[in-house]
């Protein structure tokens, strides 16, 4: 690890950043240029002192997830993430078509919605970034590890992903997300993978299996559906999509009509983010 490299990089690249380049307010008694280092060690998910101590030259080797993490914090392009990893002493990860580093016009916009729930995902539906309001309504999806970071395949195999779903849009959503698997797996951004989802739920899944058999393909997302959270009962939104140029990942905002029930449950929940509402 070249730490002193590594300092002089992050301490410019957080430097030349602005509070609304990234989402958050700018105070009119700010005093530090660019970013404060709290704030990028907020948005990358790690301790300020962690942080603090990699401008300083005192800190051990990131991991390859924290390096990953530093570099959507501080918004890098591709040839920046990369020339990151390896100041760090990692390989830089292969640019295959798909890539699990946001693409920066959609985290632009990402950082600008603070009152409608919002989240970056992959054509298998994995969840690359999601904004407070999405985690307050959806959970944080971006946790999971493994062939769960799919959406697809957790709908199949994790049975608390349904409690979102009122039950009786269960099956409309499940032939949905097989439909949209099997678009992903023929004309995906990363086919291996889907190959390996898909041979997983053959085996474990019955249900998929049914549904896999209607032979329907699909790309689409739902446009309206309803989100059952757990203690504000059915919200009912509209999705609205912006995708990169090649596809691979797609912005998906979710938006609810005025002054119905649904749309005072979502300014709510804008407020108090994914604070428990009851005792």
């Amino acid at each position: 690890m070249d730490k002193k490299e590594l300092a002089e990089f992050l301490r410019y690249r957080r430097e030349t950043l602005r509070p609304r380049d990234v989402g958050l307010v700018e105070g009119s008694r700010r005093r530090t240029q660019g970013l404060r280092r709290e704030e990028v060690a907020q948005l990358a998910g790690m301790s300020t002192d962690y942080y603090a101590r990699l401008e300083q030259q005192r800190a051990p080797q990131p991991s390859v997830q924290i390096t990953a993490a530093l570099a959507r914090a501080l918004r890098l392009t591709l040839d920046e993430r990369d020339h990151l990893f390896v100041l760090i002493g990692h390989n830089a990860p292969a640019r295959f078509h798909r890539s699990e580093h946001v693409s920066p016009t959609l985290m632009r916009v990402l950082d600008r919605l603070d009152d409608s729930p919002a989240m970056v995902q992959t054509d298998l539906f994995d969840t690359l970034a999601m904004n407070p309001v999405a985690v307050a309504l959806l959970g944080d999806q971006t946790r999971h590890t493994g062939l769960a970071r799919s959406g697809y395949y957790r709908w199949f195999m994790d049975p608390t992903e349904r409690l979102m779903v009122p039950e009786e849009s269960h099956e409309r959503h499940g032939r949905a997300q097989a439909a949209r698997l099997r678009a992903a797996l023929t004309a995906g951004s990363d086919t291996p993978r889907a190959a390996r989802i898909l041979a997983e739920l053959q085996e474990h899944s019955p249900e998929f299996v049914r549904m896999w058999e209607l032979q329907e393909v699909a790309q689409r997302y739902d446009d309206c559906k309803t989100i059952f959270h757990p203690e504000l009962g059915r919200i009912d939104v509209d999705a609205q999509l912006l995708y990169t140029e090649n596809r691979a990942q797609t912005l998906v905002v979710l938006t609810t009509r005025p002054g119905t029930e649904s749309h005072s449950k979502l300014e709510l929940l804008s407020v108090i983010g994914h604070q428990q509402l009851t005792p």
